[in-house]
């Protein structure tokens, strides 16, 4: 799923790019691969998902490429126009107020930056696909909204230039939006 929303989004050798979630760090690990100049940063709500990111990116951190970071999306502990990209994969079901949350990402996006949200879970008709999604979302406890839905709140939270795309086997789902 990550590779394929990836295809979306272009990346700079010195972008300075934030991934919200960063779970076991693999996607800042991706990104770090991919930059020379810039600098990654991921943050995460779990403590095991903060320690389990700092292991697997332990020698871009020694290098100075990656910095991990124990925190929320709902108060991001980075000062405004700070990031080229910002990045959720299947994190924003998660977030407490999407809304303001959303608000936040926009404000430490640099001017012209990106916000790309990625997800496997979401509302569609499609019955099979339907049935699979509102089963995780029950059992994780979480919501999972239409794609329209998720269009809505970027244009709520000030962004710009939103794009949606559905995986062609319905399988995923990724929303782009800009800060101008």
């Amino acid at each position: 799923m990550a590779k394929w929303g990836l295809k979306s989004i272009s990346i700079r050798s010195n972008d300075i790019i934030l991934d919200i979630g960063c779970g076991g760090g693999q996607n800042v690990f991706n990104f770090a691969k991919k930059i020379e100049e810039g600098k990654i940063y991921g943050i995460d709500y779990s403590k095991v998902s903060v320690e389990m990111s700092k292991k697997k990116n332990k020698k871009f951190i020694q290098s100075g490429v990656v910095e991990i970071r124990h925190g929320s999306v709902s108060s991001l502990p980075f000062p405004e126009n700070t990031f080229d990209l910002v990045t959720g994969f299947e994190t924003y079901y998660f977030w407490p107020d999407l809304v303001n949350d959303l608000k936040g990402i926009l404000k430490v996006l640099k001017p012209s930056g990106a916000l790309l949200l990625v997800n496997e879970a979401f509302k569609c008709e499609e019955e099979s696909l339907r049935k699979r999604n509102e089963k995780w979302s029950t059992l994780g406890n979480f919501p999972i909204h239409t794609p329209q839905e998720i269009h809505q709140f970027l244009e709520e939270a000030g962004f710009t230039h939103i794009q949606l795309v559905v995986e062609k086997n319905q399988k995923y789902f990724l929303a782009t939006g800009r800060k101008f």
